[in-house]
């Protein structure tokens, strides 16, 4: 069970999530769909077959934790904005989706399952911020391991979702490839490209905002990794 505050309402939602489903390359713009391609392939992922892309998660690795853990020192995060399908409407959270960059060179689905997905803890109705939604910011920030003060925080992605599919969109390609109830669901957007020059930000602190400048309210997720250290034998 998931519980979740309308950001500005003072009302809960309490949901129990019954499937999880992440998108990718979601870009509306195809030359920034294939830049974002190029610079994973830089590290050793291959190519979709067809864009956008879409795959299964299990509902037992969302969280809101403040600090989750990971195994190994090749994780990092990506700033989304989620969906949230309940009683027949739609909610907006920030979210990221934590990813084993080694695993992903040989599975996407396996490197996403492979770390927790968190998510903020206030939402947005959609229907409050459909208008403007093209204007809404989505940023990353990030920390890195042993200095995690302010004065080591940098900038990591940056862009408005008009860079991205809108949610009407994404959930036709639920229903194209999927099918199925909507109510329910929790459905990750997929990312926008790292700053220029910058490779992925491993370990630790993450923090993913959605910033709507119309309303001047924020949704955020932050938290810390926490580094398993791999033995020998795995």
């Amino acid at each position: 069970m998931l519980t979740f505050q309308v950001q500005g309402t003072g009302e809960t939602l309490s949901i129990q999530p019954r499937r999880v489903l992440m998108a990718g390359y979601t870009g509306r713009d195809q030359a920034a769909v294939q830049r974002h391609i190029d610079e994973l392939r830089e590290h050793g992922v291959p190519a979709p077959t067809r864009v956008p892309i879409l795959f299964p998660a299990t509902v037992d690795r969302l969280t809101m934790a403040d600090e989750i853990e990971v195994l190994g020192d090749q994780t990092s995060g990506e700033a989304e904005f989620v969906l949230i399908y309940h009683q027949g409407r739609v909610y907006v959270a920030a979210g990221s989706d934590q990813t084993d960059r080694e695993l992903e060179k040989h599975s996407i689905t396996f490197a996403k399952q492979a770390c927790p997905n968190v998510l903020s803890r206030d939402v947005w109705p959609y229907a409050e911020v459909r208008e403007g939604w093209d204007g809404i910011v989505l940023r990353a920030l990030t920390r890195p391991r042993q200095r995690e003060d302010a004065s080591t925080e940098r900038r990591y992605q940056q862009g408005t979702l008009a860079e991205m599919l809108r949610p009407e969109a994404l959930e036709a390609l639920v229903q194209e490839r999927v099918g199925g109830e909507m109510d329910g669901t929790i459905l990750y957007s997929g990312t926008i490209p790292i700053a220029d020059g910058q490779g992925f930000a491993f370990g630790g602190a993450f923090t993913a905002e959605l910033e709507d400048p119309a309303t001047g309210r924020t949704l955020r997720c932050a938290y810390r990794t926490r580094e398993i250290p791999l033995t020998d034998d795995g």
